[in-house]
């Protein structure tokens, strides 16, 4: 059985031990909304699908019903932006991107 948006979204919430109160508050949306999502009564608009995301270390497409990334790591709506904008360049310039990237974090380290 495919388990849907709401399904995960409340596996998730769960996981975590928190409430939809807790949740709501984290990401800045009221309980109502967010209990709507997770009844599929409604769905969340992009920037809120970004902050779930973000808020319980899963992809976008992992929270939209694929089988995307579900892991521990906290991903940040920084980091899924980096990654959308990455995957609109065109290959060279994606490859030149992840290069400056990678010669940066070198140097931090």
């Amino acid at each position: 059985m495919t388990m849907t948006m709401g399904d995960r979204l409340r596996e998730l919430r769960l996981r975590k031990n928190m409430s939809q109160e807790d949740v709501s508050k984290q990401i800045g949306i009221t309980r109502s909304a967010y209990s709507h999502y997770e009844i599929n009564n409604r769905q969340p608009v992009y920037e809120t699908l970004i902050k779930l995301a973000a808020f319980f270390g899963v992809s976008l497409d992992y929270i939209i019903g694929g089988e995307g990334i579900k892991n521990d790591t906290h991903v940040t709506p920084e980091t899924i932006e980096i990654i959308r904008r990455l995957n609109n360049l065109d290959h060279d310039k994606r490859k030149q991107s992840i290069d400056k990237m990678m010669d940066v974090l070198r140097q931090a380290e």
